[in-house]
């Protein structure tokens, strides 16, 4: 069993059982949080641009983490706000013209079709690919495949039913069909690995505040190296701009600088992030928990989590509930979802868990989902014991 229940306090007075909804934080990551607050409030460098050059570098430290957890390189990584941000920029990064389509499940969580909603007032076109008793294969999406097809936007984990897809199948359907492969990876990673070189995805979205244990308003987006050519590379800020000649502190002290001139933009994927003052706290408490999960080591969590959720489903079906999450445990992750019976059922058997302090949530997509529990690293078999006798007395 994993020793991470003691770095996670918010897991000692409750059943935390929600990871899916939003995480909680490691001591370690509000830690780090409250060193960079003390350097904020006192600014102990010798000047405000040096205290200022520190924290972009202090923020720019967490991508070799995200590179890490991807087996990725670091130019292939930008640090964005969320999930939501990422899809944006990967929404109008790809060079879509009228008439071409995008293919998505209708298992999927809102924001994975928002930014491709929005682009039909530019005349692309939405092909949305009915699952499969609760599954999302890729067979399906390939007979959806047209010539005017663009891309497959893809969650890797759906939202609602803990469904994990073969991302091998979609990532050589999408290369032997020359698209575009965009994967939201929030209900994934933390939980479950995924390796960028093993299985080759062209973008790739993660927002920190759920597995990642990181609900500090910081995500990143990964593009493919192979992919980088081929994309529309958005508005850049100052910070996009190649570092001067001696850095920006002897650049800004320079009169003869002036603001109208052709610039040289960096090369990486660091181009997508905003390009101005970031969110330091936000990227360097990712960091610190993408540090701990590394450190833990991420297959090591994967065996605890699956281990969790057999334990679940065993208990589950021994008190004779329908299990929504299919079985195999290939397309398994840290999500559960079973239900009593209707959807008014599921929420009075949630508030009931509520008011016994056993953290779980209600999800539907599609008329698919009910009872959510999300058993993440800092969770134990009593904690599954615990949510199973609660379930058995509601019943």
């Amino acid at each position: 069993m994993l020793n991470a229940r003691r770095h996670f306090p918010g897991a000692l007075d409750k059943t935390y059982l929600d990871a899916a909804c939003i995480s909680l934080a490691p001591r370690l990551a509000v830690e780090a949080i409250e060193k960079f607050l003390d350097l904020a409030l006192v600014c102990p460098h010798a000047s405000a641009t040096a205290q200022h050059i520190a924290m972009d570098e202090m923020r720019a430290a967490t991508r070799p983490h995200v590179a890490r957890l991807l087996s990725a390189r670091e130019d292939e990584i930008a640090l964005v706000e969320s999930t939501s941000h990422a899809l944006a920029l990967a929404a109008d990064a790809l060079p879509l013209a009228p008439g071409d389509r995008i293919v998505i499940s209708d298992l999927e969580f809102m924001e994975v079709a928002i930014p491709w909603t929005q682009k039909k007032k530019d005349g692309v076109e939405i092909d949305i690919v009915p699952n499969h008793r609760g599954e999302v294969r890729a067979e399906d999406f390939a007979a959806r495949i047209t010539a005017s097809t663009r891309a497959i936007v893809l969650s890797s984990v759906q939202w609602s039913n803990g469904y994990r897809c073969d991302l091998a199948a979609f990532s050589r359907l999408c290369r032997e069909r020359g698209i575009f492969l965009v994967v939201d990876a929030i209900q994934q990673l933390g939980a479950i690995p995924i390796d960028a070189r093993e299985t080759p995805v062209d973008l790739l979205a993660c927002g920190g505040h759920k597995w990642l244990n990181a609900p500090f308003g910081c995500g990143f987006l990964f593009i493919h190296r192979e992919a980088q050519p081929r994309l529309r590379a958005p508005l850049a800020g100052y910070l996009s701009v190649v570092d001067p000649p001696g850095g920006w502190g002897a650049y800004f002290q320079t009169p003869t600088i002036t603001p109208v001139r052709d610039y040289e933009y960096v090369s990486s994927v660091r181009r997508y992030e905003p390009g101005g003052t970031a969110n330091y706290p936000g990227a360097i408490g990712l960091a610190a928990s993408l540090k701990l999960i590394l450190d833990l080591g991420q297959q090591n969590i994967a065996e605890h989590v699956l281990g969790l959720t057999d334990r679940l489903i065993t208990g589950l079906e021994n008190l004779g509930v329908e299990i929504v999450t299919p079985r195999n445990r290939e397309n398994r992750s840290g999500i559960v979802t079973f239900s009593v019976g209707s959807g008014e059922a599921n929420v009075q058997l949630m508030n009931r868990l509520l008011q016994e302090k056993i953290l779980v949530s209600v999800r539907y997509t599609s008329n698919v989902g009910g009872v959510r529990v999300s058993s993440h690293l800092y969770n134990s078999a009593e904690d599954i014991d615990h949510l199973l006798a609660a379930i058995r007395r509601f019943l």
